[in-house]
């Protein structure tokens, strides 16, 4: 997708230096275009912990990246135990995305069972490089199922497709297309009337900040609207379609995302308004089948609830927004039960929130 008319994906390797890995730092979007420079285990921990990056997709790439580092920073003859540890150490940057810990373990694998090999530093960043070209792929093929879903209600209508979605599931929180974002971005280019309610989404703003810079980079129409405006909407009948991304779903059908999208699901659901869930399949957590007792919801620092950051004309900067002395509780995710959503868009299709249905679009998890 593009930034300014230029296409860009989220992450890449330098230009002429292989050691180094360049990401685009979205705490400056959309105010500010800046690239990070990534080197080491540790920047790469920081990148996914701090929120340079975002997104399962995404921060699952950038981890695989990280392995890469890692084994460039191995001095050791066998490179297992260092590897180990350093997995070890990724997976603790962010707990509820299961692409971090899919990404990570693949890359562990691959390198172990090559460790032989003369050629293993270059093979190990082809490995990274075939996860991220996977996830684009994953991208443009859940674009072209949720396609269908959106011309089917344009059909019906025949007048523009109002769809909500919530936080970031764009081509900012992946590599390119999205997830929750790619069918839009397919109706609008296939020339269907559409339009997006963005919501700001809490604390983080990453709707507000993220999801309206790059649909307005791609001339979709959308208007931005409070967290809690969603349920309002769809009583006067003004949204036609619910679809949200995904860092967690168990094989059953549960879905955990960005706190808030819960109760857009139960008003989806009170107001007759069909709620989907786009993901690529490293997005499944195919042992997990209770996601609200099972899946583990992080809880980040107080002050993203307390401060705001904005742009005053000159620069990103921080207030308060509480009173000193009061507590805050930051649940960075919630999980909308199977029951909530009408149907899972991934890039093998669409299915139905159950275990059943999911594996019979992927056979081979089926025990």
């Amino acid at each position: 997708m593009r930034i300014g008319g230029r296409h860009y994906h989220t992450i890449w390797i330098k230009e002429n230096d292989a050691a180094i890995v360049q990401v685009i730092d979205q705490r400056k979007l959309p105010f500010a275009f800046e690239v990070m420079n990534i080197r080491t285990v540790e920047e790469t921990f920081f990148a996914i912990r701090e929120m340079v990056v975002r997104g399962a997709p995404l921060i699952g790439v950038t981890a695989a990246y990280g392995m890469y580092l890692a084994l460039l920073e191995c001095n050791e003859r066998d490179p297992e135990q260092h590897l180990l540890e350093k997995a070890t150490y990724l997976k603790s940057s962010r707990p509820t995305a299961v692409n971090l810990a899919f990404a990570v373990d693949e890359m562990v694998d691959f390198i172990l069972q090559h460790k032989t090999e003369a050629d293993l530093v270059e093979k190990t960043l082809e490995k990274a490089q075939q996860l991220k070209q996977a996830e684009i792929d994953f991208g443009d093929k859940i674009g072209e199922a949720g396609l269908e879903i959106i011309e089917k209600i344009f059909a019906e209508k025949q007048g523009t497709v109002n769809i909500l979605t919530h936080c970031n599931a764009g081509w900012l929180a992946c590599i390119d297309w999205g997830t929750a974002t790619a069918p839009i971005y397919k109706a609008h280019l296939k020339g269907i009337p559409v339009h997006v309610w963005v919501d700001e989404t809490r604390p983080r703003n990453q709707g507000a900040r993220l999801t309206a810079f790059e649909l307005g980079e791609e001339d979709v129409p959308h208007t931005v609207i409070p967290d809690n405006t969603g349920g309002h909407l769809m009583q006067h009948g003004m949204v036609d379609m619910v679809i949200v991304g995904s860092d967690r779903t168990t094989v059953s059908g549960d879905v955990a995302n960005k706190i808030g999208t819960y109760l857009k699901a139960l008003a989806a659901n009170d107001n007759g308004v069909p709620f989907y869930a786009a993901l690529p399949s490293s997005t499944f957590d195919w042992e997990m089948e209770d996601g609200v007792k099972e899946i583990p919801i992080e809880q980040r620092a107080a002050e993203e609830v307390a401060e705001i950051e904005g742009w005053n004309g000159q620069a990103v900067q921080s207030v308060r927004l509480i009173p000193e002395k009061s507590p805050v509780a930051n649940y960075g995710f919630d999980v909308t039960p199977a029951r909530l959503v009408s149907g899972l868009i991934t890039e093998r299709g669409v299915c139905e929130a159950n275990k059943q249905s999911i594996l019979n679009l992927f056979p081979k998890y089926k025990k």
